[in-house]
């Protein structure tokens, strides 16, 4: 499918408001011809002739067209209008669902200033284009035929005068769609960089001024500002080019009528009031030319927009469910990796995992920054697909699965906290929107965030900023991890999830989690010893590789990583061990 296909199987919906609004703009630029007709009957038959008795007849229509001709415009406006709105509405509902859609690939890839002005500045031109561009396009099209027509039933030499025009306006408007294409996609590449850069900093400002680079942010503002800029003045000077041309064209049309017509006139080949005709139809033959650069700009725009948009939308995500998916169900929990490797970008992340955890259980998982732990627990939620092996939950493999049961099942406190401009409440409730604020609440101890949420001015009701802004790194990760335990899930990944805390709450959260552990299979990722000690199983990661696993006795009898870990993070360590632990 193209991308103009593409966007008609959106226009196509309205295509009643359409139908009706080209019959009104047919309607209208019908009208526009009888008040220069009458105008001539009028010298004509009127002055000319003294028939004073047709003149107030005369006036009542001129007087009725007009008045008649402003009805329907305001009509067909709002048709217009109204069939814009819900194309875009459409539109804008369906690209968003599949950027909801695409997996973690895409959002990798992509900048979200990028994708932000898919949704805002091409829309928008696609709205132009449709409300506006379109019937006015058709309109004045007619009014150049219709405009010539009554000038043949004048005089068919005068017509065939003004028709030399037209091959001159026609080159220029294929000239000027050839430049101005290339010039608008430059245009909208700057525009989607500048608005990515603006999001970006607005977001990191905090960054921004902790690290005192403000000049230094505003001098790369500058340098992105004044490539839009460059970029705009570039497309102008496109039009600048032609616009004088088709200026020119329609004065062209005035100098032909005088000089030509009023030697016509002298010659009594037309009367006067034929003169007073043409020149009245006169308007409806420079309108055409004097804005057709201005529409193949238009147009050139939306068709720009309208490829951009379509690009972002194809892009079809290497997840998905498969079509023939078991139906949604609680899951038991019970993890199995087989052989699993998993590389991106030519660049080896796991390799040769394999481990089996059954339901109720916890697992542990540590290593060095880097080593894959975080990897482990993308490819369990199925938000990449392994490279090979297979990643089994209850027995079967994550990728014949229903991916939003499986992800259902699965509770998150991930490594980079994300919390929603809401409430409180509705951030722990992010989950579960039905449950009520009791089950919140509960969820809240457990996580031993409800004592400090009570202490806020507006408790679970209190505003968070954007991502969390006025709250502490660990009351964040407390209130992640309440967000995934009202889940009730299956399976529950606390990754990194506190770091941020002090011991006290971390001992605290972890007597908590025990209670939840019937039934519920839990993963730790942690740095901290403390955090994963009482694990059934403890995996100890590094380079993609699992070089160590077993339970914390276990571990440390063997006297490896994790033992030196250990003695890193609870007693002293011999300079030897410490210079050796550097030096890998």
């Amino acid at each position: 499918m193209t991308p103009l296909k593409w966007f008609y199987s959106f226009l196509k919906q309205y295509r009643k408001w359409m139908f009706l609004g080209i019959f009104l703009t047919t309607i209208i630029a019908a009208l526009s011809i009888v008040n220069p007709y009458i105008s001539g009957i009028i010298v004509d038959d009127v002055v000319k002739a003294g028939n004073y008795d047709l003149l107030p007849w005369l006036i009542a229509c001129l007087i009725g067209v007009t008045f008649l001709n402003s009805i329907l415009r305001f009509l067909y406006q709002v048709v217009f209008e109204t069939a814009s709105q819900g194309t875009l509405y459409d539109m804008r509902g369906k690209v968003y669902r599949k950027l909801l859609e695409e997996d973690f690939s895409f959002y990798n890839k992509k900048r979200t200033g990028d994708l932000m002005s898919r949704q805002t500045g091409d829309m928008e031109a696609i709205r132009h284009f449709i409300a506006y561009v379109i019937y006015a396009v058709y309109q004045n099209i007619l009014l150049f035929i219709f405009a010539l027509l009554m000038i043949f039933t004048v005089n068919g030499k005068l017509a065939l005068c003004m028709l030399l025009v037209l091959p001159f306006t026609a080159f220029a408007t294929y000239s000027q769609s050839k430049e101005v294409k290339p010039a608008f996609q430059r245009n909208r590449n700057c525009f989607s960089s500048l608005n990515a850069f603006v999001q970006e900093n607005i977001s990191g400002n905090r960054v921004v001024k902790a690290f005192a680079k403000e000049d230094f942010e505003k001098e790369k503002f500058r340098v992105e500002n004044d490539k839009f800029r460059d970029s705009q003045i570039k497309a102008s000077r496109v039009w600048m080019k032609y616009v004088p041309i088709f200026e020119i064209l329609s004065y062209a049309l005035t100098v032909i009528l005088m000089l030509y017509g009023g030697y016509m006139v002298i010659e009594e080949e037309i009367s006067l009031g034929d003169l007073v005709k043409v020149n009245g139809y006169l308007w409806m033959l420079n309108m055409p030319l004097r804005m057709a650069g201005w529409w193949v700009n238009d147009i050139q725009n939306f068709i720009t927009s309208v490829e951009k948009i379509y690009a972002t939308y194809n892009e079809e995500p290497k997840v998905r469910t498969p079509r023939k998916e078991k139906s949604r169900q609680k899951l038991r929990g019970e993890v199995e990796f087989r052989n699993v490797s998993y590389h991106a970008d030519d660049e080896d992340i796991v390799t040769d995992i394999n481990f089996k955890v059954k339901s109720g259980q916890t697992m542990g998982i540590i290593g060095s920054t880097g080593a894959g732990k975080s990897t482990l627990m993308n490819l369990l939620c199925r938000f990449y697909d392994t490279s090979s092996g297979e990643v089994l939950v209850d027995g079967t493999d994550v990728r014949k699965m229903d991916l939003y049961n499986l992800r259902d099942n699965i509770g998150m406190a991930m490594q980079d906290v994300f919390l929603f401009s809401d409430t409180i409440e509705g951030n722990i409730a992010y989950g579960r929107p039905d449950c009520n604020f009791e089950e919140v609440k509960h969820a809240a101890i457990m996580a031993d965030a409800n004592h400090f949420i009570s202490a806020l001015p507006e408790g679970y009701d209190t505003i968070v900023g954007e991502r969390g802004v006025g709250l502490s790194g660990g009351q964040k990760q407390r209130i992640s991890l309440a967000r995934a335990l009202l889940k009730d899930p299956s399976i529950l990944i606390l990754d990194d999830t506190t770091s941020a805390v002090d011991m006290e709450t971390e001992s605290y959260i972890q007597q908590q989690l025990k209670t939840i552990q019937q039934g519920c299979t839990v993963f730790i990722i942690a740095y901290r010893i403390s955090s994963i000690k009482d694990a059934d199983l403890i995996l100890v990661m590094d380079h993609g590789r699992i070089i160590e696993q077993g339970t914390h006795d276990e571990l440390v009898a063997k006297n490896g990583y994790y033992a030196k870990a250990f003695q890193n993070q609870y007693g002293e360590i011999p300079y030897e061990l410490l210079k050796e632990k550097r030096e890998r």
